[in-house]
């Protein structure tokens, strides 16, 4: 009997379940990495109670490409990022997009060129803690937008979301069924923001066309890790 529990034991273990259930990343090993030297900015809370209706976002919701010469503030900023890949339950730690698995491959950067709350530079967000990585400072922008095949709402808005996706997360699981999976999730969370911004009075655009490779350097994403959205944001 004992020897029969220890084969059970083992088979479980090899198998990998207990990496791969829903609702744990295999990626969370690193959440709480010391980040060393790197500016850590804690976020404002999300607010919960807006002053738009769903419906009335989903209808004024435009693709825009031209923006005022004005930052966001940290406020929007935070709830931007909290619509894209925030914590919406802390306790099995889901978040304000569907996964498949709950096991949330995507990763979400900013580059911030207009100044107010934040400085220049390009930013990680962190979703359980809520805050702000900072990874590289100066404005980035130019050379997003090269990168981007000179789309001027790159250089243009005050802040570019860039949200990448590491597929193993999910293809470990589902294996390649899991790379569509991914995908739909990008296209919830672009959605997400984008009706975020239409209810704080910021508008975006989505974008597809970069050079993949140029993207990742820029942000010194690893080879496991690739960019999927940009998303100029602006007034």
């Amino acid at each position: 009997m004992i020897s029969v529990l220890v084969v059970l034991v083992l088979v479980h273990f090899s198998s990998g379940c207990l990496d791969f259930s829903p609702g744990v990343s295999p990626d969370r090993q690193n959440l709480y990495a010391p980040e060393g030297e790197k500016e850590i900015i804690e976020l404002p809370e999300p607010v919960l109670q807006g002053g738009m209706t769903v419906e009335r976002a989903i209808a004024e919701r435009r693709s825009v490409r031209s923006y005022q010469e004005e930052p966001l503030t940290l406020q929007e900023v935070s709830q931007l990022l909290w619509a894209a890949q925030g914590i919406t339950e802390e306790a099995r730690g889901l978040r304000a997009v569907p996964s498949a698995g709950a096991l949330y491959p995507l990763k979400v950067y900013i580059l911030v060129g207009e100044e107010e709350d934040l400085k220049t530079g390009i930013y990680k967000y962190r979703p359980h803690q809520n805050e702000l990585v900072k990874l590289q400072g100066g404005d980035l922008r130019p050379s997003l937008y090269e990168a981007a095949l000179s789309q001027s709402p790159v250089k243009e808005a005050p802040v570019v979301m860039v949200i990448t996706a590491k597929y193993y997360i999910t293809t470990s699981h589902y294996g390649e069924r899991g790379i569509r999976y991914v995908h739909m999730e990008a296209g919830h969370a672009g959605q997400n923001v984008y009706l975020q911004g239409v209810s704080l009075g910021i508008q975006g655009v989505v974008i597809g066309a970069f050079e993949e490779e140029e993207v990742r350097n820029l942000l010194s994403l690893s080879s496991e890790e690739e960019p999927l959205y940009l998303i100029p944001l602006g007034k």
